[in-house]
C-alpha cells in the first residue's frame, strides 16, 4: 500500500534528520508550481513541496539512497554538487554524460556514500533548472577521527570547546540570485535575441528576498570608476545592469534586441518579501554557518556588520582558518565560517550583494541575539553597496592563497596537459571550454558512460587511470566575468594563474619562466575555481587533478546561461579502467 504523500514527507524528514543511520533514504518529490518568491510570483519547482529543497543531514560514511520522482511537465536531473561520486559515477546526475533525463512521471534512484564531510549541495543539472529553485543543503559531518584546525585559532579550552559545538551545530545559509522569469523563458529570449542575459532581479538569502529599485540619481551615484568604463556613453538600466548593447560585455555578434523580455535587463518593479533571521545565543560563544551559493548568475559577496568570520573551510574540506570581514562567493562555492558571538545583544545586518561587476544589486538578512532588547540602532558595515570595503579595516577573503588543512600537494609533474579556450562562440550567448560548444541538444544524447562516442570528439577529453592532469584554462579576450569552473568527480588543485595568454608549450616550461605565478606547495583545493576576471585583457589559470574515478564527468562554468550556452566539456577519466555499469543503472532505467 502507498502511504500519503503528507505521510511520506513526514518519514523524509525523519530519515534526513536520523544522522546516526548507516543508509539514509530520501525521497524527492519534485513539482511545478507557483510560489511568491522575492514578493513576485512564477512557477518554481519545489522539492517536497519547499523552496529552497529540504536540507539532508549525514554522517560521513553514510550511504545515500536518493530518489527522486518527478512530477514536473519537463524532464529532470539532480547533481550532488562536490560528492566525488567515487565507485558510483552513475549518480553523478548529468544529462548525455551519466544517465538519461528522468521524464515526467518517472523516478530515479540515486546511490552513493558519503566517503567526504562538509558543505555540500543538491540541484538541477538539465537545462537552466537550477535558476527555477531546484536546490537544496547538504551537509556530512565529519568521523570522529577526522582531525580539525580550531586550534590554528586559539589555545583556549573553553574557546575550542565551543568551536567545536558550533561546527556540531552548524546550518547552512543558502544564497542565490533570482529572476522573475522562468529559466526556458531567458533561454528563449536569448537564442531569438542573440544576446547574453546577465542580468539579475533578486539576491536570497534562504530563499528570502525583495526586488529592490534604486532612484536613478542612486544608480548614477553608485557606478564604479570600472563600471563607467565599460558602459562608454551608455549608463546602468534601471535594474542597475549593464544594457544589452554593451559591446564589450556581448562581443561584435548580430542581436535582435526587440527579442528581449521585460525584466532581462531593464523594468525594475519593486517588491516587499519576507527578511531571513537568524538567531544566535551569545552563550554559545560561535555560531557556524555553511555559506552555499546557489547563484545561477552573479558571484555574492557577504559580511556580518560588526562581526568577524573565521572561514574554517571551503568546498566542504578543512582549510587553516582565516579570520576576514567579507567573502566573496563565486557560483556553487561553500565557505564554512565560525562567527564569535562578542557583541552587545540586538540586531545585527547581514549585508549581501553583487560581486559580479556588471550589476549593483544588494540583499540584508538579521543576526538577531536571541533573549536580549533591540539596540534600536543602525549596526555598521564592512561593505558598501557594490562590494568595496566601507571602512580601512575590512578584511575580505583571499581564497586563492587558503591553505588546505591538513595539507595536501599536487604531483610535481603531470602525465597528460590540455589547452582550453573560454570565450563567446558564434554568438553573445554561446561559449566554448575547449573549441568548441557543447549545446544543450546533448543532454539528450546516449550517455557518454554508456557509450564513449555518443558527443563529438572536440567536446570529450579522455585519461588514464592514476594519472595527473593538467587543464590549462584561456579566457581569450575581454570584457569577461569570473569564470566558476566546476570540476565533477573529485577535487582539482589551483596551481598557477595569471594575466595575459598562456604562452608556453607546457605547464613545466612556465613554471620555469614565471615561478611565482605557481604553487605546488600548499594551493587551493577545490571543486569549483574562479577563472580570474577578463577585464583589460586575457587572463589564464592551470588546474592539476588526479585521475582516481574512472568514469564519464562533466566539467563547466556555474553561471547557467554560459552553461546552457555550451560551456562545459566531457571528462573520460580512467579509459583503460571503465567501470562495470550495474544494469539497474542502464539505458533507460530508473535506478532501481
Amino acid at each position: 500500500m502507498k502511504l500519503p504523500l503528507t505521510i511520506r514527507l513526514l518519514l523524509v524528514l525523519c530519515l534526513t534528520q536520523w544522522v546516526h543511520a548507516a543508509t539514509v533514504k530520501v525521497t524527492a518529490v519534485l513539482t511545478w508550481a507557483n510560489k511568491t518568491v522575492a514578493g513576485a510570483t512564477r512557477p518554481v519547482i519545489l522539492t517536497n513541496g519547499q523552496y529552497p529543497g529540504p536540507p539532508l543531514s549525514l554522517n560521513q560514511g553514510d550511504n545515500v539512497q536518493f530518489k527522486v520522482e518527478n512530477r514536473c511537465p519537463f524532464n529532470v536531473t539532480v547533481h550532488f554538487h562536490g560528492i566525488e561520486q567515487v565507485g558510483t559515477p552513475w549518480s553523478d546526475g548529468v544529462p548525455g554524460v551519466s544517465q538519461v533525463p528522468i521524464q515526467q512521471g518517472r523516478s530515479f534512484l540515486y546511490r552513493w556514500t558519503a566517503d567526504q564531510y562538509g558543505s555540500y549541495f543538491y540541484h538541477a543539472h538539465h537545462r537552466g533548472q537550477l535558476e527555477d529553485g531546484l536546490y537544496g543543503p547538504i551537509y556530512i559531518a565529519p568521523s570522529s577521527s577526522k582531525a580539525k584546525p580550531f586550534s590554528l585559532i586559539t589555545s583556549n579550552a573553553t574557546q575550542l570547546q565551543a568551536m567545536r559545538a558550533a561546527e556540531e551545530n552548524t546550518s547552512p545559509m543558502m544564497l542565490s540570485d533570482w529572476r522573475v522569469l522562468t529559466s526556458e523563458q531567458i533561454w528563449a529570449a536569448e537564442e531569438a535575441s542573440g544576446v547574453d542575459s546577465y542580468c539579475a532581479n533578486a539576491l536570497l538569502i534562504n530563499g528570502k528576498g525583495s526586488v529592490t529599485c534604486f532612484s536613478r540619481d542612486e544608480i548614477d551615484s553608485l557606478t564604479t570608476p570600472n563600471q563607467r568604463a565599460a558602459l562608454g556613453n551608455e549608463t546602468l538600466t534601471d535594474i542597475a545592469c549593464f544594457p544589452a548593447n554593451i559591446t564589450a560585455a556581448q562581443g561584435s555578434f548580430t542581436h535582435n534586441y526587440s527579442a528581449l523580455l521585460p525584466t532581462m535587463f531593464s523594468g525594475c518593479t519593486p517588491s516587499r518579501g519576507p527578511q531571513a533571521v537568524l538567531t544566535v545565543n551569545s552563550s554559545a560563544h560561535y555560531v557556524s554557518w555553511d555559506l552555499i551559493s546557489a547563484a545561477g548568475l552573479l558571484h555574492l559577496t557577504i559580511s556580518v556588520d560588526e562581526h568577524d568570520m573565521w572561514v574554517y573551510a571551503i568546498d566542504g574540506r578543512y582549510v587553516q582558518p582565516v579570520r576576514v570581514n567579507a567573502i566573496n562567493i563565486p557560483n556553487a562555492n561553500r565557505y564554512s565560517v565560525l562567527v564569535p558571538l562578542n557583541k552587545p545583544a540586538g540586531d545585527y545586518t547581514i549585508r549581501m550583494v553583487s560581486g559580479s561587476p556588471q550589476q549593483i544589486l544588494n540583499t540584508t538578512a538579521i543576526l538577531r541575539y536571541i533573549a536580549a532588547p533591540q539596540l534600536g540602532r543602525t549596526s555598521n558595515p564592512w561593505i558598501t553597496l557594490t562590494g568595496g570595503n566601507a571602512t580601512a579595516s575590512t578584511i575580505f577573503l583571499n581564497d586563492t592563497s587558503a591553505i588546505p588543512f591538513p595539507i595536501v600537494t599536487p604531483a610535481a609533474t603531470a602525465d597528460a596537459t590540455y589547452f582550453l579556450t573560454i570565450g563567446h562562440y558564434d554568438a553573445s550567448y554561446r561559449w566554448t571550454l575547449a573549441n568548441s560548444s557543447f549545446g544543450l541538444g546533448l543532454e539528450e544524447s546516449q550517455p557518454l558512460l554508456f557509450n564513449q562516442s555518443s558527443v563529438p570528439s572536440d567536446l570529450v577529453i579522455r585519461t588514464m587511470n592514476n594519472t595527473w592532469v593538467d587543464l590549462v584554462l584561456q579566457v581569450n579576450s575581454p570584457v569577461q566575468p569570473a569564470h566558476p569552473i566546476h570540476k565533477h568527480s573529485n577535487k582539482h588543485f589551483l596551481i598557477g594563474q595569471g594575466n595575459g595568454t598562456f604562452t608556453w608549450s607546457s605547464v613545466a616550461e612556465a613554471i620555469r619562466d614565471i615561478p611565482g605565478s605557481f604553487n605546488l606547495v600548499n594551493p587551493p583545493y577545490k571543486d569549483t575555481t574562479p577563472t580570474p576576471a577578463a577585464v583589460t585583457g586575457a587572463t589564464w589559470s592551470v588546474i592539476r587533478y588526479h585521475v582516481v574515478n574512472p568514469g564519464a564527468f562533466l566539467m563547466h562554468c556555474h553561471i547557467q546561461v554560459h552553461q546552457s550556452g555550451g560551456m562545459a566539456l566531457a571528462l573520460l577519466d580512467g579509459v583503460d579502467a571503465w567501470p562495470s555499469i550495474p544494469a539497474n543503472y542502464q539505458g533507460n532505467a530508473s535506478g532501481f
